[in-house]
This record gives structure tokens, C-alpha cells and sequence, in this order.
């Protein structure tokens, strides 16, 4: 028995040792970084305590890049898993074409975020975008949906729906595809309507999946920054800033690494308290049987 559990030990060795060195320490590195001043040239980083972090209190920047992260959070997390889960259902009926349509939804989840941000940037371009001649057709004035900080912050959160729907889709439609057809005939026969049996026996179902795709939409709201990077920059004026790209200008433009590493345990705070939630909390009310 000892035997045995020293071989397992040592099977796992490699794949902990990886994580310990580029995940666990890394992150107590971090920590420990953020009470200590950035070192420059000959000068060494030297303990300052929560000086870095009420540097971050004071930061009109990071209080902004905040809440557009919380709003971009709000309107990503559902509209994404929604629209994954109205396209799971549909492309999970037998209609025509429909191997084409998974295609079709799932080809934005497949190309790099950098790629995706320069086919919108077209669609946004004014003047000459796709979206500009749409509503120019239509008799609409223009408008620069970019380089308006009323609208570009949901012009950018419209292009992570559009990635991560496609992507949410796919969990959906394998856990549509395991349920047993039995319940849908007996349903049909009890008379029960389409909506009905939705609402209540599909739905809980498919609450695990539902559950894991939330964890996923969470932890991508507060991480997705690349298509910042080709957007907007965080303009104009901060209007589309993020948390993750204001800690990316932090700590590689302005070269502060102790306030990014600062910014960076509030971010590893936040989503390991979201996932704390969702796994304690939501997770006794999901069924797994």
C-alpha cells in the first residue's frame, strides 16, 4: 500500500512541481512584492508596507477601470451564457444546415482575440465600417463608436459576447446531447409545452453545465484585455479601461511593478471570492444526479 502511494506521488511530481513554480509562487512572489517599494537602477525594492495599496485607493484610474469592469462583468457574464444556450438549443435540433451552423458559432472561439478585435475594428471604423454603412442605409447619423466614451465601453463588450458565446455553446450542446430522448417523448405525451419542459426539466439538467460555464464567464469577464490592445486602449478618457489592461500600463508602461503587484492581489481577491461563491453557495443547488 505504501508502495503504491509513493508511485503516485511520484506520478504527480512533475505536474505539481509545474505548478507550484509557475502558479503557487508566482502568486506568493506577488504578495509579498506589493508591500515593497518598485526598485530602480541601483536601488533596491524596500518595505513600505500599504503604502501601494493606498496609492490604489487614491487612484481615480484603478476606481475606474474597476467599476468598467464590473459593468463589462454584468453584461458579458449573461448575455454571453444566454446566447449560448439559445444557440445550443437550436443547433441541437434537427434542422437544415445544422452542421454548418455549429460551425458558423463556434468559428469566433478558434480565432485569436487579436484577430477578432481587427475584424470589429472594421465594423466599427467610422465612415467606412460595416456598421457605419448599415446606418447610414438607414438614414441614421454617424457615429464614432469608438472614440466615444458613451459608447466604448459597450462597443467592446459587444465583441467579447460575440467570442465568448460560441465557446460557452459548445458545453451546452454536449450536455444537451447526453440527456436521455426519453424525457422529451414522455413529456410530449404528458401534453407538457415546449417552454414547460424547458423550465422544468431541461434547465435543472443542465444547471452543472451551468455552473462551470459561469465559473469560466467570470474569471474571462476580469481577464480579457487583448482586444483592448487594438480597440481602444482604454480610451477615450478611461472610458473603456479594464482592470487587467489599467494593471498592463501599471506595471509595463510606467514600469511600477509594486503597485501592479498591488492591483494584482485585489484582482486574485475578487475572483477567488466569485469563485468561493459560485462553488458554496450555488453548488448546493445544483443536482448532479
Amino acid at each position: 500500500m505504501k508502495q503504491r502511494a509513493v508511485h503516485a506521488w511520484l506520478m504527480l511530481l512533475p505536474a505539481l512541481l509545474l505548478l507550484v513554480a509557475f502558479t503557487h509562487w508566482p502568486a506568493v512572489s506577488t504578495f509579498i512584492d506589493s508591500f515593497h517599494s518598485t526598485p530602480k537602477g541601483s536601488r533596491p525594492s524596500v518595505w513600505v508596507g500599504l503604502e501601494n495599496y493606498q496609492v490604489m485607493v487614491e487612484d481615480p484610474v484603478f476606481w475606474k477601470a474597476l467599476v468598467n469592469n464590473l459593468w463589462f462583468a454584468a453584461a458579458t457574464i449573461p448575455a454571453s451564457i444566454g446566447l449560448a444556450l439559445v444557440m445550443a438549443l437550436w443547433v441541437n435540433e434537427r434542422i437544415a444546415g445544422r452542421a454548418f451552423l455549429r460551425m458558423a458559432y463556434f468559428t469566433p472561439t478558434v480565432l485569436p482575440m487579436i484577430a477578432v478585435a481587427n475584424i470589429w475594428l472594421f465594423f466599427y471604423t467610422p465612415q467606412y465600417g460595416l456598421l457605419e454603412r448599415l446606418t447610414g442605409a438607414l438614414g441614421l447619423p454617424a457615429h464614432n463608436w469608438l472614440g466615444s466614451p458613451s459608447t466604448a465601453l459597450g462597443a467592446v463588450t459587444a465583441v467579447a459576447i460575440w467570442k465568448e458565446a460560441g465557446f460557452f455553446m459548445i458545453f451546452y450542446l454536449a450536455a444537451l446531447q447526453s440527456l436521455n430522448p426519453s424525457l422529451r417523448e414522455a413529456a410530449a405525451i404528458e401534453g407538457a409545452s415546449r417552454w414547460y419542459f424547458f423550465r422544468r426539466v431541461l434547465w435543472p439538467l443542465l444547471m452543472p453545465t451551468t455552473l462551470f460555464v459561469l465559473v469560466n464567464a467570470c474569471i474571462n469577464a476580469f481577464r480579457m484585455v487583448d482586444h483592448l490592445f487594438v480597440l481602444t486602449r482604454g480610451g477615450p478618457d478611461n472610458a473603456s479601461i479594464l482592470l487587467l489592461y489599467h494593471l498592463y500600463e501599471v506595471g509595463f508602461s510606467f514600469w511600477d511593478t509594486a503597485y501592479a503587484s498591488a492591483i494584482t492581489v485585489v484582482l486574485v481577491v475578487v475572483l477567488a471570492s466569485i469563485a468561493l461563491f459560485q462553488f458554496f453557495v450555488l453548488d448546493r443547488r445544483v443536482h448532479y444526479k
